[in-house]
């Protein structure tokens, strides 16, 4: 299957549907409170249906699929998340742009989705390495990564101008087939407990 495929992925946490215009209420919703995060790119409420708009266009262009999240526990959209970086003919792709409420941080939302879409990457679409990215100084989301499993790849120093001018190290992560067994696994205790 190609990365970029429409696809609606479920477990007993979520649900990823592929993102339309009639999830921007809860998506505004969700996005208040993030304004704080100055290290990565949630939308202001008021720029949620730009952003919606913004992603579709990418993904009708094959750069991104891109999914709202739903918690199942309360029917809520509580955020966003993309495979980005799309590269077929390789066989790779990246999880990222991803932004969760701040309720729904710290719960199982995050491990829930991560476990459907690398499931998806890796058993759905035979990929031969997931990448995930995150700002230097987003510690927050370093941790969620390497609880996951994912190893460091390396820091791509300077690589990005943020919105406000500073410069953004982005640091890249990567889970491989061989370990992505260990990776479901240790998702899947997480979600059981």
């Amino acid at each position: 299957m190609d990365f970029a495929a429409p696809v609606t992925l479920e477990n007993a946490f979520v649900r990823l549907e592929p993102l339309a215009d009639d999830h921007a209420g809860d998506l505004a919703e969700a996005a208040a409170g993030l304004e704080h995060a100055w290290y990565t790119s949630v939308p202001r409420p008021e720029d949620v249906p730009a952003e919606v708009e913004r992603r579709r266009e990418s993904h009708a262009a094959g750069g991104m699929n891109p999914f709202a999240i739903r918690r199942l526990a309360t029917g809520r959209v509580v955020g966003m998340t993309t495979f980005c970086n799309i590269d077929q003919p390789d066989r790779h792709v990246e999880i990222g742009a991803t932004w969760i409420s701040r309720d729904a941080q710290r719960t199982e939302v995050n491990p829930a989705a991560k476990l459907l879409l690398l499931a998806h990457a890796f058993d759905g679409c035979d990929a031969i390495a997931v990448e995930l990215r995150t700002h230097w100084h987003n510690r927050q989301s370093r941790a969620a990564i390497e609880r996951l499993g994912a190893k460091q790849d390396g820091v791509l120093r300077n690589h990005r101008i943020m919105p406000d001018g500073t410069l953004r190290d982005t640091v890249v992560y990567s889970i491989l087939p061989h370990e992505w067994p260990a990776v479901r696994r240790g998702l899947e205790v997480r979600l059981s407990r």
